[in-house]
């Protein structure tokens, strides 16, 4: 069953983000996922949020968290969190 892995973003240094951003769809196509939202345009319907949302759908929660854990991802996520405030969960599908 599909999984999908949520971020809600708020970049505080977009040049330095860059570099991470540039990398994380072609590590995620590599483990059979693909990117359905990645920083489009959005409305706020309720509540408040961050500036940038990135959904990517998985084959699975199992493998969602291998791409999540793997040395590829972990080797460039200290520059996402060090550029940026971020929420990010893996849901499963229905």
């Amino acid at each position: 069953m599909a999984a999908y892995i949520i971020a809600r973003i708020e970049v505080t240094n977009l040049e330095a983000y860059k570099a991470y951003a540039s990398v994380t769809p072609a590590l995620a196509e590599s483990f059979g996922g693909r990117f359905l939202v990645k920083a489009g345009a959005f409305q706020q319907l309720e509540g408040s949020g961050p500036d940038r949302h990135v959904v990517i759908e998985m084959p699975d929660m199992e493998t969602a968290r291998a791409f999540y854990n793997s040395p590829e991802y972990q080797a460039i996520l200290p520059v996402a969190l060090a550029n940026s405030k971020r929420d990010l969960v893996i849901v499963q599908g229905v």
